[in-house]
């Protein structure tokens, strides 16, 4: 479990190809490497990775086929940028909100401008992750925690203030780039609550219909 708190900026520094899957090399910038050990859980772009070498201020690990085809790791190249988070311990606060590094989706970035200091962020995720996306609720984008300011179907808004924006690698987002979002974890579990033993069954998902049926509503 992570916080979605970035604690350091790194850049990947080679992308080894291994058995069909890839092993992913990571300078880890100023991130401190002396409290873990091999086999500890690192976000990277909000992708929990296991340590599979450590020392000298970098890591490595590996990325299963599964995980490239689904979350943004599968087009990283040396050189780029990626924010990195240690699983968070009993003792972490949790400043932002429970995140498992567990990728739902990749959105697009599709506009960013200056708000005075800060910056509006405007991401589209895909359409069956939309219905987790709700007005100041919780989100992460490439493992950093962020409150949605507002939300139109599938296309929601963020507000980066300076703080995010330098410690992050969303200072480095265009238009087009692709981001790695995982939704709420208490919305996901929800639904599921909700639908019972219809979770999972034909797309079944909760519709005002469905609320109706089981007395929610008029």
């Amino acid at each position: 479990m992570f916080t979605g708190l970035i604690k350091a900026v790194g850049r990947i520094e080679r992308v080894a190809p291994s058995g069909g899957d890839v092993r992913l090399s990571v300078d880890a910038g100023k991130l401190d490497l002396d409290a873990l050990s091999l086999g500890d859980s690192i976000a990277v772009n909000g992708v929990c990775l296991t340590a599979v070498e450590l020392g000298q201020g970098r890591f490595a690990a590996d990325v299963s086929r599964e995980t490239l085809g689904l979350t943004t790791l599968g087009g990283m190249s040396s050189g780029a940028r990626v924010n990195l988070e240690p699983a968070l311990t009993l003792a972490t606060p949790l400043g932002g909100h429970l995140v498992s590094g567990h990728v739902d989706g990749v959105g697009e970035v599709l506009e960013m401008h200056e708000d005075a200091r800060s910056w509006r962020l405007q991401i589209h995720a895909p359409a069956e992750l939309s219905r987790y996306i709700a007005h100041k609720g919780s989100i992460c984008v490439d493992g950093t925690s962020l409150t949605v300011n507002r939300v139109v179907g599938a296309v929601f808004e963020l507000n980066i203030v300076p703080h995010t924006l330098t410690e992050t690698i969303i200072g480095d987002y265009r238009a087009g780039t692709r981001v790695n979002l995982e939704v709420d974890l208490i919305a996901r579990y929800l639904e599921r609550l909700v639908l019972g033993d219809r979770a999972g069954h034909g797309g079944e998902s909760i519709t005002m219909e469905f609320l109706r049926e089981h007395g929610f509503g008029s």
